[in-house]
């Protein structure tokens, strides 16, 4: 075994992007959304809706994202305790979101400036997205009897970025490219806000209740109806999920980032061309073959790599053989991903 310290360029960093569809199997679009009656039914219902890609009984089925429902006001859903209104699951929420997207416990969420009590999540699982999401690639349909809607992110065509304490963050408008109605009027409501807010960095999508809840016209909501009666389980999630479900269409993709080192090993013209296997040598200590002697040949099998206390750290093995004398010069490059 022969050693070699290695140069300052023998090392090089390097990191690159790579994306992948967002869902489960490599699937590029999300057309078909179920939930669990069980997981509904039980005390995390109240919270949150999981919803799967196929049957939640079917041995296949993942969680792709969760549904959530917040209101500053505690509304929609039921009281934790009657003598103290306003304390709710959908409060709860409101409070948590608030905490991780803006950091501040008296800050309200604005969707384009507009100021909204509630709005509803997407949260994709952790499983999903790895790093973070790709923006440009958002395409949500939303459907309801009443119409149907197309939500994209803005980040194509904002000539600045907006961050939070929970990373990037895009608003989210209607239409394909990311550049039509970044707001929205209907028979008297007018709204100057966005339909949402898209954040990439943790994987969530904010969708502003009051948004959706406006009749269908240009530039309008798919009149979603979101129940605010107090202590009331208004079921919103159930519509939100429905919504979803009638317009069929979930396409997001993921984003990681792959850092590498690449080490490349040199072995000049006069190094490694001598055995190391001590079955080279004879009981005496000669060279068993003369030819070893004048022209000695090696192969070298596999590169390690060592740190300073001679601790062997990684191996990386040939494909083949790798034939070495004095008038060759071989160069084995070594990728480490991480």
């Amino acid at each position: 075994m022969s050693f070699k310290r290695f140069d300052t360029e023998d090392i090089v960093v390097s990191a690159e992007s790579v994306t992948a569809p967002l869902w489960s199997n490599n699937v590029i679009n999300l057309t078909a959304f179920y939930t669990s009656s069980t997981q509904i039914s039980s005390t995390s219902g109240d919270y949150y809706y999981n919803v799967y890609q196929t049957s939640s009984t079917n041995t296949s089925a993942a969680i792709q994202f969760s549904l959530a429902y917040a209101d500053k006001k505690g509304s929609g859903s039921l009281y934790y305790n009657s003598s103290v209104p306003g304390k709710s699951p959908s409060s709860t929420i409101y409070g948590q979101y608030r905490n991780l997207v803006l950091g501040d416990e008296e800050q309200d969420f604005t969707f384009g400036g507009e100021t909204a009590e509630h709005f509803y999540v997407i949260s994709v699982d952790r499983a999903r997205y790895k790093e973070k999401l790709l923006p440009g690639t958002l395409s949500l349909h939303l459907s309801s009897s009443m119409g149907k809607l197309q939500l994209t992110d803005n980040s194509r065509v904002v000539a600045t970025t907006t961050y939070t304490d929970s990373g990037r963050v895009f608003e989210l408008v209607s239409g394909s490219g990311g550049s039509l109605h970044t707001g929205f009027s209907a028979d008297g409501y007018s709204v100057s806000g966005s339909y949402g807010k898209f954040l990439p960095d943790v994987g969530i999508i904010l969708l502003n209740g009051k948004a959706l809840d406006l009749p269908k016209r240009p530039g309008g909501g798919i009149s979603l109806g979101s129940n605010r009666s107090k202590n009331q389980n208004g079921l919103n999630m159930n519509r939100l999920f429905l919504a979803l479900s009638k317009g069929k269409f979930f396409r997001l993709n993921s984003e990681e980032t792959i850092s590498s080192n690449f080490i490349f090993v040199r072995a000049r013209n006069s190094e490694f061309n001598y055995s190391t296997n001590p079955s080279l040598l004879s009981g005496s200590g000669e060279i068993r073959h003369n030819v070893m002697i004048n022209t000695p040949q090696s192969y070298i099998t596999a590169v390690g790599l060592y740190n300073d206390n001679n601790d062997l750290l990684a191996v990386a093995k040939l494909s083949r053989p790798l034939l070495k004398d004095f008038t060759k010069e071989s160069l084995v490059r070594i990728k480490l991903d991480y």
